[in-house]
């Protein structure tokens, strides 16, 4: 799998590819009390890169031997399955599963291999008339349980934070939060506001990746811890 956003397939020897496994190696780092499974990205704004970051970080996951579920929680506007280049299908992926979810279900029904060892795809399926209502249901929660079973790691790519309720509903499932930001793009009040959301909803923003950023030693992307970020009020 060579797609134009896996970079870290594609070149996994460049500055981005170990920007990214550094982000993996911040992440364990931040987590070292906790065993953390569930990772939720998310972005002030639509247009700041997370899905990209996602699936990166994922692939990263991957290649370090552990078992991946990206789950494209973007009912809307879900893209992570063209970045694997799978089908969406109107029959399956993740609002079809949540809605028929039970005991009995067969899970491997609705969820996606990619070309990629080591990771599976739950892609959205076919948008919902009720996402928030959906995401935020006894189902989804009894599904998340499930699904932590059978994976090592699982990412939430979540939808922008700024006037859709989503990433806050999914943080309760999360073990970290990643919030994806754009440099000389992503505004500081956006940034600002995205935060105060988080603090609203009791969540905490366990990092901060600066997409594109322009740092020192020549990554393509950063990552600072949200104590750092907290610095910068």
């Amino acid at each position: 799998m060579k797609t134009q956003d896996l970079i870290i397939n594609v070149n996994p020897k460049s500055i981005f590819s170990e920007s990214i496994k550094t982000i993996r190696t911040n992440l364990a780092f931040s987590n070292v009390k906790n065993k953390m499974k569930v990772i939720l990205t998310t972005s002030p704004e639509s247009g700041d890169g997370k899905s990209f970051i996602s699936a990166n970080l994922a692939v990263a996951y991957a290649q370090e031997g552990k078992k991946v579920l990206m789950i494209d929680c973007d009912l809307r506007r879900g893209r992570q399955h063209q970045i694997f280049e799978v089908m969406n299908l109107s029959s399956s992926g993740y609002s079809n599963l949540i809605l028929n979810y039970g005991e009995d279900t067969k899970i491997n029904k609705y969820i996606v291999e990619t070309a990629n060892s080591n990771i599976d795809l739950l892609p959205t399926g076919p948008t919902p008339p009720n996402p928030v209502e959906l995401l935020a249901s006894e189902n989804n929660q009894k599904l998340i349980t499930q699904l932590k079973k059978k994976y090592d790691i699982i990412i939430l790519d979540c939808p922008p934070v700024i006037g859709l309720s989503d990433a806050m509903i999914m943080t309760k499932f999360s073990d970290v939060n990643i919030l994806v930001i754009s440099n000389h793009r992503t505004k500081f009040e956006s940034v600002d506001r995205a935060k105060k959301i988080f603090a609203q909803a009791n969540a905490a923003i366990t990092g901060v990746v600066i997409n594109k950023a322009d740092v020192k030693n020549n990554s393509y992307y950063s990552y600072y811890s949200d104590e750092y970020y907290g610095e910068k009020k």
